[in-house]
């Protein structure tokens, strides 16, 4: 859960220096990552990078339960997994010039959202 925690204060600072594909992607990481805290919490040792799944596999009905409420939000920050690193993942533009602050805010805030849930769970 650290990692989870130090990632999502790096794409923060990502987000306010104007690095937004950057910050999308760690606030990504930090999702994913959080989710996976949860698995080892439960004693299980999670596979794959997308936060949806880590959810949907959950190994405790009760903790799946839980994180529904951001099943979709967990989908939508999938998205960001490959083409905000990758300079030939999007058509005709670097990730760097493709990505913008509404889309930074929106991974950032969906990121913190999966964190304090899994919080709840874990603490």
């Amino acid at each position: 859960m650290e990692t989870a925690e130090e990632d999502l204060e790096a794409a923060r600072i990502l987000l306010r220096e104007g690095k937004y594909s950057h910050a999308c992607f760690l606030a990504q990481q930090s999702g994913e990552k959080a989710v996976k805290a949860l698995w080892y919490f439960l004693g299980e040792d999670p596979w794959g990078h997308s936060i949806h799944k880590l959810i949907l596999d959950l190994p405790q009905e009760a903790a799946r339960m839980h994180m529904t409420r951001i099943q979709d939000d967990a989908a939508a920050l999938d998205r960001f997994y490959i083409p905000t690193r990758y300079p030939n993942g999007l058509p005709d533009l670097t990730p760097g010039k493709y990505y913008f602050l509404k889309d930074a805010e929106f991974c950032v805030h969906v990121a913190g959202s999966i964190l304090v849930e899994v919080r709840g769970l874990v603490l």
